[in-house]
């Protein structure tokens, strides 16, 4: 027998109900971004169905000052999501005591009192279960005085947090980021008022649960495509699961989304991110440097806290805590015949790598990956061979070498061996003999070494390099 849910499925355009509610929270709040609303609409859509998923995406809500609109947003979340459990806060274990087979949404508002800097550690049980509620079975286990047992409490729930400033990295690495303002002189809003907006949002919220609920299944075995990886993929899995459900322009919306609120979180944000990323800029082209040079130019960045560092400047002790974590230590490093305690750029360039994106832009993954199609003589999307002519006489070398900040490392051999560029257009390039194999060595830029003769048997040598020349 056909129930009333199937029935009604024929009746349903996904596309359409996603439409509906982008129209109502649009009608309410003013969102940063088109692609901000689209993310928000699918994640209210997404935690219909928490019992598909294997990761729970956070929606942060977050804002430079009051009044920008963060908890009418939760009031229009809370009327259109699954299960709303909305609270200002909720002890660690009241919170996994609410959560069961079928989890609420938890809407936690004012999160900075719970996470913000005045609060400092006295929420970390909370934050815990946050973290580890955004991935299914990591379950919250206390012991049970009274039974003698043990007690084993799920933690995986769908949340949104709003509060004013950043909340904890590890909460911002697992969610979708919604920076809000307040509104631009002619910018306007209706009034919410529950009373008389709360049912129709409800029941459009109860639409979209009919709707979710009849694809469970479908929902569940989704492996959509996914323009970004990592972790950002299993937060934006849902979502992208949700927009192929709904078919139409959808897919594309939220793959737009997706790459405009991923963009600003392509940087370790960290005080050794932001040293890295200071390093990279002093260290330019040079290969080495001593320690008090690189501790004055750092010194000198006016907005860096380094010249005043807990109160005093950045000493070498510092410097050498904050590059341990990532594999960096100084060496005894010798230029111009002084030698003194410093950083080599082979030994930083593993780091720059990892924790930075490219000096140019995009993405590190995304660079490695265009070197290789490169290499293979494909075209890749979004790169140098899109916009080069089809009959631009630049060699396939040339386009390596721009992708070569990634790919190559100081140090090891070169990945591929090219004849220098020459004619009008000739990009300026420095020659002397190759160590290796005597013959003429070409510098197209600094960092990247290709000559035609070498077998490529031995590394690359250190050292100056001689004096530009065009060929």
């Amino acid at each position: 027998m056909t129930s009333v849910l199937e029935s009604l499925d024929v009746t349903i355009d996904g596309a359409q109900l996603l439409g509906e509610l982008r129209t109502a929270l649009t009608r309410y709040v003013v969102l940063p971004s088109p692609e901000a609303a689209d993310a928000v609409v699918l994640w209210i859509t997404a935690t219909h169905a928490a019992q598909a998923w294997n990761c729970a995406p956070r929606l942060d809500v977050t804002s430079p000052v009051k009044r920008c609109g963060k908890s009418r947003l939760l009031d229009v979340i809370e009327a259109t999501c699954h299960k709303p459990l909305i609270t200002v806060n909720i002890s660690p274990a009241a919170l996994v005591r609410s959560i069961g087979a079928d989890p609420p949404t938890l809407l936690l508002d004012e999160a900075d009192t719970v996470f913000g800097p005045k609060a400092g550690d006295n929420h970390e049980d909370l934050r815990g279960i946050l973290n580890a509620g955004h991935t299914r079975n990591r379950p919250y286990i206390r012991w049970d005085v009274a039974s003698r047992t043990t007690e084993h409490c799920p933690t995986f729930a769908m949340a949104a947090l709003a509060g004013i400033g950043a909340l904890p990295d590890t909460i911002t690495d697992r969610a979708l980021v919604v920076a809000m303002r307040r509104r631009a002189p002619g910018e306007t809003v209706a009034r919410y008022r529950d009373r008389r907006d709360g049912e129709p949002l409800r029941a459009l919220g109860a639409r979209l649960g009919d709707w979710v609920s009849l694809h469970l299944d479908e929902l569940r075995d989704a492996e959509p495509d996914m323009p970004v990886e990592d972790r950002a993929a299993d937060t934006w899995e849902p979502l992208f699961a949700i927009a192929g459900l709904a078919g139409g322009d959808w897919p594309a919306r939220a793959a737009a989304a997706a790459l405009a609120l991923t963009a600003e979180d392509d940087t370790d944000t960290t005080l050794g991110g932001r040293l890295l990323a200071d390093l990279r800029d002093i260290f330019g082209d040079q290969d080495a440097m001593h320690g008090h040079i690189i501790l004055g130019e750092l010194h000198k960045i006016g907005e860096a806290p380094w010249g005043d560092y807990f109160g005093k400047p950045l000493g070498a002790r510092d410097l050498a805590k904050l590059l341990k974590p990532y594999g960096v230590r100084a060496c005894d490093v010798k230029i111009a015949g002084d030698t003194k305690r410093g950083y080599r750029r082979e030994h930083l360039h593993e780091a720059w790598t990892c924790y930075l994106p490219p000096a140019g832009g995009g993405s590190a993954t995304s660079a490695t990956s265009a070197t290789s199609q490169v290499s293979e003589g494909a075209p890749v999307a979004g790169s140098t061979s899109d916009v080069l002519p089809a009959t631009s006489p630049m060699p396939l070398t040339s386009l390596v070498a721009q992708v070569a900040d990634v790919a190559h490392t100081p140090g090891r051999a070169c990945p591929e061996a090219a004849a220098p560029v020459t004619g009008d257009h000739a990009p300026l390039i420095e020659t002397r003999p190759c160590e290796v194999c005597a013959g003429a060595m070409a510098v197209v830029e600094p960092g990247q070494r290709c000559h035609p003769n070498c077998d490529l048997s031995g590394g690359w040598p250190e050292g100056s390099i001689g004096e530009g020349t065009r060929q």
